[in-house]
């Protein structure tokens, strides 16, 4: 049986004093969970993170990684970089990425090998726009996402990859995918990977993300091909985040 995974995204949010609260909250009450755990945080903030989690039940993890190892690429940040600050997770491929930095399917699989190949799990990022799923196109977009990082990583690499569907229609506006919805395409994912390697995608937790929150959480997970979640605003609230912890356990 696959063990679910709440990741929470932070995204360009936080300061010390508010992470330290927030870290504080979620580590006073998250108990023994049964499940894993873990936060992605803005580069500037993964050595707090290392101090304040250390010995704790929680993982941490990074937003983006660079496709490159080193070298002149003002601005980035490298996995052996994250590695040093005891980053279990990387991020690649998130929407906002694609949309707002132009990566591609190739270059997001880049990302992904990279994460991989550095030690950490990458959580590979999928999804439509909502023009893409009102044309119909959604199996078409996700199938090509997922697709790049199958024809990109070695069966090895696979195993070190968790995907994350999110539909952009469905980050940051409230809206939601119905469980139905979101476990048809899941169950797409996992038919897709297991095209490649039966056992990988078997193994492989493909988590939801779009607006999952306490009060839809358990309807969500309870869905069989729906391993967890990659969450956004209800993971910078400590009582959201464990809600949605504890509906996972």
């Amino acid at each position: 049986m696959r063990r679910k995974l709440i990741a929470g995204n932070w995204k360009m949010n936080g300061s010390l004093e508010a992470n330290r609260l927030l870290l504080s909250g979620i580590k006073s009450d998250l108990g023994h969970p049964g499940c894993d755990v873990a936060v992605c945080v803005p580069a500037p903030y993964l050595a707090q993170c290392q101090t304040e989690l250390a010995g704790t039940a929680i993982g941490w993890g990074a937003q983006d990684v660079s496709a490159h190892e080193a070298g002149a690429f003002t601005g980035e940040v490298s996995a052996s970089m994250l590695r040093d600050f005891g980053c279990k997770y990387a991020i690649v491929g998130h929407s906002e990425r694609r949309a707002y930095h132009g990566e591609t399917d190739a270059f997001v699989a880049r990302k992904a090998a990279r994460a991989v190949d550095g030690g950490m799990i990458a959580i590979v990022c999928v999804g439509e726009t909502l023009a893409e799923r009102e044309q119909g196109e959604t199996a078409t977009v996700v199938a090509r996402q997922i697709d790049a990082v199958l024809t990109a990583l070695t069966n090895e690499q696979l195993a070190r990859v968790v995907v994350a569907y999110e539909p952009v229609w469905a980050i940051g506006t409230g809206k939601t995918a119905t469980p139905q919805m979101a476990q048809e395409v899941h169950a797409m994912l996992r038919a897709r990977i297991g095209a490649k390697e039966a056992g990988i995608a078997e193994r492989m937790a493909i988590l939801y993300g779009g607006s999952m929150k306490p009060d839809n959480a358990a309807e969500l997970l309870a869905m069989p091909d729906i391993d967890g979640g990659l969450i956004g605003g209800a993971s910078l609230k400590a009582s959201d985040f464990l809600g949605i912890v504890r509906a996972a356990s």
